[in-house]
C-alpha cells in the first residue's frame, strides 16, 4: 500500500513539473514569436518561422498554424520519435497554441530595433525549446523531420538536416517579407536560439578535463588536489619512444579552475605534458548540485 502511494504520488510529481516545464517553455517560446518576431518582419527557421509568413501572408493565426503544420509530421514520425515522446510533445504544442492565439495576442508587441528584435526572438525561442527538450518533449517541427530523415538515412547528421531545413525556411522569407534583411535577420535568431539552447542543456554542466603526463605523478596530484580541491585520478602509461614509466592524470574541474591545474601540475613537475579538452556535461561529486550545495 505505502509503495504504491510512493509511486502514485512520484507520478504526479512527474506530470506537475512537465507541466510547469511546458507552461513556462511556451510563454518564452510564444514570446520569441508573438512579441519579437511577428511585428520585426523576419522568420525564424522551424514551423514556427513558416507559421510566420503564412500569417504575414494570408493572417492565419500562428499557433494553431504552427499546430496543424506539425499534425501530419507527428503522424509520419510516430513509429521514430516513439509514444511518449510524441505524447509529450503534443501536450507542448497545444499549451504553445493556447498562449500563441489567445494570451499573448493582449500583450504588447517589441516595436524597436530590428536587429534587437531578432536576437531577442532567438534567446526566448532557444530558451523556451530548451525548457521542453530538458523534460523529454519538444515544439515539434523539425525535430520530427529530422529524426525520420536520420532513420532512414542514418549516416546523415542530425545538425545539417535541421540546418538545411531552416535554412529554406528562412529564405522564404526574402519573398515573404519583401525583402532580403529579413533572411539576415532570420539567421541572426536562428543562431541565438542555437546558442542558448547550448548553453542552457550543456554549458550549464560545462567543464574542463584536464591531462597531465608526468613522472611525478603523486605530487602533481597532491599539488592540483591542494589548489583546486578536485579529485584526481592516477592511470599507468608508457611513453612510445623511450618506453619508460609515466603516470596519466585525470582531473575534471570548472573552466575557471583549467589555469591553476596547470600551474599547479608544473610546479610539480616542469616537464609535465599537460592537454585540456572541454566537456559538454561533467555529473558526479563536485559538481551539479553537490557543487552548489558546498
Amino acid at each position: 500500500m505505502g509503495t504504491e502511494i510512493r509511486r502514485n504520488t512520484r507520478k504526479t510529481g512527474r506530470i506537475a513539473a512537465d507541466i510547469l516545464y511546458d507552461i513556462a517553455g511556451s510563454i518564452l517560446y510564444a514570446a520569441g514569436i508573438w512579441t519579437f518576431a511577428k511585428n520585426a518582419d523576419f522568420a525564424p527557421g522551424g514551423i514556427s518561422g513558416l507559421s510566420l509568413i503564412l500569417n504575414h501572408i494570408w493572417g492565419f493565426p500562428l499557433g494553431l498554424t504552427t499546430l496543424l503544420l506539425n499534425l501530419p509530421l507527428a503522424i509520419i514520425s510516430y513509429r521514430v520519435v516513439g509514444k511518449e515522446f510524441l505524447l509529450k510533445t503534443a501536450v507542448s504544442m497545444v499549451i504553445s497554441t493556447i498562449f500563441l492565439d489567445l494570451i499573448f495576442p493582449l500583450t504588447p508587441i517589441y516595436r524597436g530595433h530590428r536587429i534587437l528584435a531578432a536576437v531577442y526572438s532567438g534567446v526566448c525561442l532557444g530558451a523556451g525549446m530548451a525548457l521542453f527538450y530538458m523534460h523529454g518533449s519538444s515544439s515539434g517541427g523539425i525535430d520530427f523531420i529530422a529524426m525520420v530523415v536520420k532513420k532512414k538515412k542514418p549516416y546523415f547528421s542530425l545538425g545539417v538536416i535541421t540546418m538545411v531545413i531552416d535554412i529554406v525556411i528562412i529564405t522564404l522569407g526574402w519573398p515573404a517579407f519583401g525583402n532580403v534583411d529579413a533572411v539576415l535577420y532570420g539567421v541572426a535568431s536562428t543562431a541565438a536560439a542555437a546558442i542558448v539552447v547550448d548553453k542552457i542543456l550543456y554549458g550549464i554542466a560545462a567543464g574542463t578535463l584536464a591531462i597531465v603526463i608526468t613522472e611525478k605523478g603523486r605530487e602533481a596530484a597532491r599539488q592540483i588536489s591542494e589548489v583546486t580541491d578536485r579529485g584526481v585520478t592516477i592511470l599507468g602509461g608508457t611513453g612510445n619512444y623511450t618506453g619508460e614509466g609515466r603516470e596519466v592524470l585525470l582531473c575534471a574541474c570548472s573552466k575557471s579552475e583549467a589555469y591553476r591545474v596547470k600551474n599547479a601540475a608544473l610546479e610539480a613537475d616542469e616537464g609535465a605534458f599537460l592537454m585540456f579538452t572541454e566537456t559538454s556535461e561533467v555529473f558526479g561529486e563536485g559538481f551539479g548540485v553537490e557543487k552548489r550545495e558546498k
